[in-house]
Order: structure tokens, then sequence, then C-alpha cells
């Protein structure tokens, strides 16, 4: 076959030259593009490991960018509380200066006014903002945590950034934990507020000029605690009621008989048992602080249900009945009542100076300003536990005893069921069923009400007039029906205490029960506050008539069971909590300087204020609080800043990858593009003497 140049052409020519062309045209893509692929289909497993590599890329970019605005926030909120502590030190300090008993009256006051200037410092701290975002108001960072009155106003949940698959990091504290959050190792502290001293010193038998006695100690007799008019007795003639909240939230009356020789351990040895005290355990410390006051402490850790009232009484005349014991036939059908003591005396200086001849001592060991519920307690208010009225302020009215559920120690909502808080143990065990509840006290427009509410389980009423008419309790479920006791909600309790004191009228169907919790809704609002405790406001007015007292009906009762249910009492002060309610506890510390306290006085301006000693031992609990909150957002900033740290690394370690597998190597590239370009010349070098051969065979 002849060789022509046409096969010469294609052979040597026209293919080579297309294969280097491309080769050489791919070359310089790569050199001027930087990348050793252009599509999917230069190289499949290369374009799709970049595309990996890409979307790697891309996420740990949104993870930086996420953690790094998580991080600035919790390195403002670790800012923000070291200047916390800083301004606890000062107020620890103040507080401590304020005890050590050498100030006048003036300078304590001056004490207290550099305190509430401390106190604003920490609320403008508490409501810190960064870009327009508050740090403690939760996820509601628009809105402003903490109002004038130290309320709280956010919420409770968390904000976290997303530091990687299915991972992420709380960067936020919300007020709701800072502020009112729980340490569930501390163990509740409660103390009485009525200074004890020896009164048998005080008032020396047969003599009427008083001296100034020692403040008792558990040392001292019950004689030197209640006092005599006579020589020491050896019967059993003292007779102590005290009333009570175990850490489970169960309730107790206890009648506790005393001679002139036992002594104040022995009556604090009682106390204990009737908390559950025996030999072998302690749940409670019983104590005596040096102004004589008792002060309990729980042994159990994380529970605020502990409560405490104790009243004590002696009929020094020993001829007739003994009116200091209140089951004392002479009572009659009122056997069993406390209320049989208001016909008492509870002054012992008058008692023993203008009282011919000697009759009943009653004497308080815990006083308040609450006033009476009822007009059977009046004289002696240090009587009453749990009858007492509600304390008001303008148009809010408030309870002084937060719901706390049972199983735990959590804060009762309106949705929660009574059945979960009640003392279930009273009355029919296990049930509400048969409980009675009742409401005294004035309505909007200052007009007496006395309401009845009776708890059943087939169905649950409450009537305005003693039982005469009574009105359902209305459930939701279809068709409605009156609830069931154990199943009756916070919220059901509040709207009978709304209708009862709007005035609103109503009638005994779902219908016109519905229309009486509507309107009754227009005059006033009623709610569960954040601290657990019933809170109602009067709308559209600048006071309120209003007044509310609710009780369980076995209420001062000590023949029957204690009360299920307790929404307000004249009850030991609280000294420390589980519970933190930080400025609320910044304004009992500072009013403590200001009534010139050193001990709780109910004496000494403010009631139930607590004193100076005291209020050192609530800030110390602040500052564990604070300092594990800061420790907590210390973790976050370490923990955000690591992870930062890591997808930095591994947005660099994906780069580098990426760059291998799809960046040109400008070297390798230049000396495939010097070795194609050789190869071309040679090509065309070979091309060009064949095409000569091919001219000269032609000739």
């Amino acid at each position: 076959m002849r060789i022509s140049s046409s096969m010469y052409y294609k052979s040597l020519y026209a293919k080579n030259n297309s294969n280097l062309q491309n080769k050489l045209f791919d070359v310089n893509k790569q050199i001027a593009s930087g990348l050793s692929i252009q599509y999917a289909k230069d190289d499949v497993r290369a374009f799709t490991e970049t595309m990996r590599l890409d979307n790697e890329i891309e996420g740990l970019g949104q993870i930086m960018q996420s953690t790094e605005s998580g991080y600035k926030m919790a390195n403002q909120t670790d800012e923000v509380l070291n200047e916390f502590t800083t301004t606890m030190d000062r107020m620890r300090v103040l507080m401590v200066n304020a005890a050590n008993g050498i100030h006048s009256d003036g300078s304590l006051d001056a004490i207290a006014d550099e305190l509430r200037v401390v106190e604003e410092h920490f609320r403008n701290l508490a409501n810190t903002s960064i870009n327009g975002q508050y740090l403690f108001s939760g996820t509601a960072v628009d809105v402003r945590p903490i109002s004038e009155d130290g309320t709280y106003m956010g919420n409770s949940s968390a904000m976290s950034a997303f530091t990687g698959s299915k991972t992420d990091q709380q960067y936020n504290i919300s007020g709701d934990e800072l502020f009112l959050g729980e340490k569930h190792l501390v163990r509740r502290r409660v103390t009485t507020n009525v200074i004890n001293k020896n009164l048998v010193q005080n008032y020396p038998p047969g003599e009427t000029e008083i001296t100034d006695g020692d403040h008792i100690s558990p040392e001292n007799s019950i004689r030197q605690l209640m006092g005599d008019t006579d020589a020491a007795n050896a019967n059993p003639k003292h007779h102590f009621y005290v009333r009570g909240v175990t850490s489970d939230g169960t309730a107790f009356n206890k009648e506790i008989l005393m001679s002139d020789t036992d002594t104040v351990q022995d009556l604090m040895d009682q106390i204990g048992n009737a908390y559950g005290n025996t030999n072998a355990l302690k749940v409670v410390n019983v104590s005596m602080n040096l102004n004589g006051e008792i002060v309990i402490e729980d042994k159990v850790q994380g529970s605020s249900k502990l409560e405490f009232h104790m009243v004590g009484a002696t009929d020094f005349d020993e001829t007739g009945p003994d009116l200091a014991d209140i089951n004392d036939p002479v009572y009659g059908a009122n056997a069993g009542m406390i209320d049989n003591l208001d016909s008492g005396e509870n002054d012992f200086n008058s008692f023993v100076i203008g009282v011919t001849p000697p009759g009943l001592f009653v004497k308080e060991f815990v006083k308040s300003d609450y006033a009476s519920a009822t007009s059977t307690i009046s004289n002696i208010d240090g009587l009453l536990y749990d009858r007492t009225t509600f304390t008001k302020n303008s148009t809010t009215i408030k309870g002084t005893i937060p719901q706390i559920v049972r199983d735990g120690n959590a804060f009762a909502t309106e949705s929660t069921k009574l059945s979960e808080v009640a003392d279930l143990s009273q009355g029919t065990p296990g049930t509400l069923d048969g409980t009675q509840l009742k409401m005294v006290g004035k309505d909007v427009n200052g007009v007496p009400v006395d309401v009845q509410i009776d708890l059943n389980s087939a169905g649950s009423t409450f009537s305005m007039d003693g039982g005469v008419t009574n009105y359902d309790i209305f459930d939701m479920s279809n068709p409605r029906a009156a609830v069931d006791a154990d199943e009756m909600t916070y919220q059901q309790l509040l709207d009978v205490i709304n209708i009862t004191t709007s005035g609103v009228p109503i009638t005994n169907t779902p219908t016109g029960y519905d229309s009486a919790v509507e309107s009754s809704n227009l005059v006033s609002n009623i709610h569960l506050g954040y601290d657990g405790k019933i809170t109602y406001q009067q709308l559209n007015v600048s006071n309120t008539l209003t007044e509310i007292s609710l009780f369980d009906s076995n209420s001062g009762d000590f023949s029957a069971d204690s009360s299920v249910m307790s929404f307000n009492s004249n009850n030991s002060l609280e000294v420390r909590d589980p519970k933190t309610d930080f400025f609320k506890v910044l304004d009992t510390m500072i009013k403590a300087v200001e009534n010139h306290k050193l001990y709780a006085d109910a004496s000494l301006g403010d009631t139930r204020s607590v004193g100076i000693e005291d209020a050192i031992a609530m800030i110390d609990d602040l500052q564990d609080h604070v300092l594990r909150s800061h420790a907590k957002v210390g973790a976050q900033v370490n923990a955000l800043n690591s992870s930062l740290k890591r997808s930095e690394i591994l947005e660099i370690s994906a780069m580098t990858l990426r760059s291998s597998v799809i960046d040109t190597d400008l070297a390798e590239a230049s000396l495939n593009l010097t070795q194609l370009t050789l190869n071309y010349e040679s090509m065309l070098s070979t091309v060009a003497k064949v095409s000569k051969l091919n001219l000269v065979n032609y000739l």
C-alpha cells in the first residue's frame, strides 16, 4: 500500500497535535485558576472530595460564627459577675462593720444608706446589656430583667451556641438561675423573733421592783423562762403549743407539758421530737441564740418546707381549772382551740404587778404585724399561726407561704394540683376528699366575706353563706362537672377567690361559672407569683379595700388534724433557705441595719426583720450562690474558647486538605507545561521533516 502524506498527517500530526493542545490548555488553565480540575468530569473522586470538604468548611464557619457570638456574651457575663463578687465583698464588709456593736443609731443609718447605694449598683449590674441584649433575661433578651422592686421579669431559658454535629454549648446564665436559683446543699434555718429573758431574775417572787435579768439559755429552768409568782413546783403546769411543718411537708400540732424544774434544753428536745428526732436519728437541730430565741435547722438538705410556731401558757392560779390547758373541761365545746388562751395576759410586767389574783400568762415566741383573720383572736396576736390576713401594699395583696410541690422543692404554678402540694397525711389519708378551706376578709367594696370551700371527690363546691347555697367549681371536662378534690388546680382555687372578692354575680351552671370567672378577671388579677405565693391585685384603683385570709378549717384546733395547707402565717423568720431570692434577701439584710437590730427582735422596728448577725449568714449564702454561678459562667467561657480554637484548627486542616485535593501544584504544573511545550515543539519539528521527505518523494 502506498503511504500518502494524508496518512502521515493523520497518524502523526493531527492526533498528537490535538492531544498536546488539550494538555497544554489544561495545564495553562490549572496555572491560571490555581485549581487542578474545573469540572466533575475532570476527576470525579477529587470533585466529590472537594465538595465534601467545602461543606465541612462552610459548617465550621457557621460554628465559629455561632461560638464567637456566644463567647462574647459569656465573656461579658463573666466580667459582670467579677463586679458582682467585688461588690458583695464590699457589702459584707459593711454588714460586719454594722454588727460590731459600737455604732450609734446615726452611724448605722449612714451604713444603711451606703448599703442602699450598693443595692442599686447590684440592680444596675443585673440589668447589664450588650449590643441591646440583656445578659440575664434568659431568651427574653429584650426584657429588662430586674424591676425597681427587685422582681425578676425574664425567663429561665438557656441560650446555646452550635459547636458541632449534635453538640452545643450554653453561653448564658438566666436571671432565674442567678437571682432565684436553688442551692441544693443548703439546710433551711428559721428563728423565733421574741427575745427571752430570765423572768425570775426580772421579777423575783414577792418583789415588785423590776430588775434586768439575763437572757435565757438552754441551761435555765422552765420556771425562769415562764416566770413565777411563788416557790418552785415540780408538778407539770407549763403548756407549750407547737405547730410546724417538717422537711417533707408534713404538718403537725403538738402540746408539750413541762414543770418548773425542767430545763429549756428539755423543751428544745421535745420540740425536736415533734419534728421526728429520735435517739438514733436527728432530722432537725434545735438550738438557742444569745438572745434566748429558738433556732431550728433542717438536717435535710434542699428542702424549703420547714416551719415553726410556738406559744407557751401558764395558769399561776392553781386553785381552779387549768386555764393554760386548752383541753380543760372549763372550755366546754371549744376545748382544743388555741383561741381559749386569748383571755390571758402576755405582758409579764402587767401580769405580776397589775393582776390580782394571778391568772393565765401567755408567752409569745413568734410575733408579726399580721392582722387577725377572725374576731375570735384579737388580744394576743402571737397565738395566730395561719389564720392571718395576707399582707397588703396599695393595690396588691400577697400571702407569705410559698406553695411548694411535695415531691421535690419546686414552686407550684397555676396548673399544679392542690393534691400535689397538700399534706395528704392529714384528714383522709392519701386524698383531699373531705377537706374544707375557709376564706374570710372583705371584697373590693369593703364588704365582709366568709367563704367556705369544700373539697370532695364527688365534686368540689364553695359557698358564701356557710354552706346554705353551694356553687360547683367546674372542671373543663365534657360534659362539665364539679371538679374532683384531688384534681382541683390552683387556678380553680384562685378563680374562687377572685369571684368571691370581686362581688360579681354567679349562677350554678357551667356558663354562669365561666361568666363569673371572666367578669372577676376584669376587676382583679390573682395568680401564683414567681416565688410560689398567692398574689392578688385589684385593677383600676389606687388602693384596694379587699382583705384575704385563706386557711384550713382545722387551723388552731389541737384536738383535730393539722392544717392540710397553709397560705399565710405568723411563722418563724427565715434565716437560710435552699431557694435564693437575691434582691429580696438584699432588702432583708439592709432592713436589719435600718432597724438597728443585731438579732431578730419583734419589739423593735419592723417586727419581721431579722438581725444583722443573721443577715451576715444570708450574705454568706448569697456569695456562695453567686460564686457557683460565676464558676459555671467561667466554665462556659473556657468551653466556648476551646470550641472556637478547635473549630479554627479544623477549618485550617480542612482547607489544607482541600488544597491538597484540588489546588494546582505550580511547580509540578510548570514542569509539566515545559515538558508538554518541548513535546509539542518536537512533534512540530518531526512533522516538518516528514513533510519535506514527502515532497522529495513526490518529485
